[in-house]
């Protein structure tokens, strides 16, 4: 397959994704999925790497979450809490690029025809738009939050985040001379404990292989295991170097997985719940 010169468009990436599920067993996580369709479409790194505005989110990633949301207005696909995401029946019926153009435009018909709608109805909305905007604003609003925050304070910020998943003996040791380590902990699975070491750092762009390497360098005869977060995003060659066969693995928190950590454990994210009143016809229907 010939390299792509550009991004993507939506209905290839929405085609691909579709493609992907199937191939993954039905069903995958965000980052299996991108991850699929990245490879099935052969998309450079250059083309990866490319930041939607000032990240962390990657342009790459932003409109595969788009994609995904247009596939779920069509009833193509849908998602779990756990943000698993799963392809319907429907979406197993579509069976080609362009059955699946003709249900996005009979969607954006049904879509123009509840606008109309809604100037006599303001209190209708298209639910899946404003769902994927306002994820995208509350990520980008906290991220810039965490990146004004003090170093110590932001250190103090993942040692609490570490307790609140289960580590133990939780210690911030970030020091100069540290090698890069800012602190250390104890992660207990079932009979087996891990003596993890990690860093936490303030960057608003991207991390590269080297401060992987360096990283994993520290580590050496310290630990059992690494973990390297950060309010920025990782290049797919930092991600490649975190697992290289015969070095110790790294494990990676993302700006956009620490919004979602931070959001699980309600730590500095308040989640409202606003109340949906819907009359139940079929209740009227069967009396």
């Amino acid at each position: 397959m010939a390299q792509p010169a550009k991004m993507p468009s939506f209905e290839e990436l929405m085609w691909a994704t579709l493609g992907a599920l199937e191939s993954l067993g039905g069903s995958a996580s965000i980052r299996e999925l991108d991850d699929s369709v990245s490879t099935n479409l052969g998309l450079t790194d250059d083309i990866l790497d490319v930041l939607h505005g000032d990240g962390p989110q990657t342009e790459f990633a932003n409109r595969c979450g788009w994609a995904r949301t247009r596939l779920r207005s069509i009833g193509a696909v849908e998602n779990s809490a756990r943000g698993v995401w799963t392809v319907t029946e429907s979406g197993r019926r579509i069976g080609s690029p362009d059955r699946m153009r003709e249900l996005l435009r009979r969607q954006r018909r049904e879509y123009r025809s509840g606008l109309r709608n809604a100037r006599e109805e303001p209190n209708r909305v298209n639910d899946l738009t404003e769902e994927s905007s306002e994820e995208e604003s509350w990520q980008a609003a906290l991220l810039e939050i965490l990146r004004k925050m003090e170093p110590d304070a932001f250190e103090r910020l993942c040692q609490r985040l570490l307790r609140e998943h289960g580590f133990t003996r939780v210690e911030v040791t970030g020091r100069s001379g540290d090698g890069g380590i800012d602190g250390t902990g104890v992660l207990r699975v079932n009979l087996l404990s891990f003596h993890v070491n990690y860093q936490c750092k303030r960057y608003s762009g991207t991390v590269g292989p080297g401060s992987i390497r360096d990283f994993r360098g520290a580590l050496a005869g310290r630990a059992d295991k690494g973990l390297f977060i950060t309010t920025g995003r990782f290049t797919k060659d930092a991600e490649r170097e975190a697992v290289r066969d015969g070095a110790m693995a790294i494990d990676l928190i993302d700006g956009v997985e620490l919004c979602r950590l931070l959001r699980e454990k309600e730590l500095g994210v308040i989640t409202e719940t606003v109340e949906r009143v819907t009359p139940d016809s079929s209740f009227f229907d069967a009396l």
